[in-house]
Order: structure tokens, then sequence, then C-alpha cells
């Protein structure tokens, strides 16, 4: 069966959109995971000296900056080490958290 190129980049469009739906993040699974966080970044997330504010910041830039530290990106040893543990799914659900609060 042949299939025309138009064909393929329908396929990949919609498993792409597929692969979003699955990588949002959970907010009630985010809040639960967000007790390491709180220490330094307040109770409602709206940050403790020198910490900023996390509260209602949005969800990909809160994800970004998780990966980013994880890999190394962006260099800072306590958050390297906090979210060296943090699975992908882990970071969406911290991030949807997050973002959910104001």
């Amino acid at each position: 069966m042949h299939h025309s190129p138009l064909t393929a980049l329908i396929m990949v469009a919609l498993l792409a959109a597929v692969g979003a739906a699955q990588a949002a993040g959970d907010v009630a699974a985010g809040k639960t995971k967000a007790a390491g966080c709180l220490g330094c970044h307040g109770a409602d997330g709206k940050g403790v000296g020198p910490n900023p504010a996390l509260a209602g910041k949005p969800e990909a830039q809160l994800l970004q900056a998780l990966q980013d530290y994880k890999s190394g990106k962006r260099a800072n040893a306590l958050k390297k080490g906090i979210t060296s543990s943090l699975s992908d799914q882990d970071m969406a659900n911290l991030a949807a958290y997050f973002a959910s609060l104001k």
C-alpha cells in the first residue's frame, strides 16, 4: 500500500498530538510531589527570598526549567540533585501544579 507524503505528514501530526496529550501534567500528582519544593519556594509557590515564585508561571516555562536543571544546562547543584530523581512525568506534574496556582 502506497502512502502519499500528505498521509505521512498527517500521521506524524496525529502521533505528535497524542504524545503531547500524554505529556500533560497532572495537577494533583504535582501537588503531592511538590512537598520537596515548598521549603524554598513557599507553601503557596510564591517564593521565599531569594528563591523565585513558581505560582502562576507558564507550565511550559516551568517544565523547561526543571528539564534544564536536570540536564545541567542550568547550573545549580541543589536543583540538579533535586531534579535528578524526577521522571519526565514528575516534572510535567510539578509544572502543571505550580502553573495552576494563583
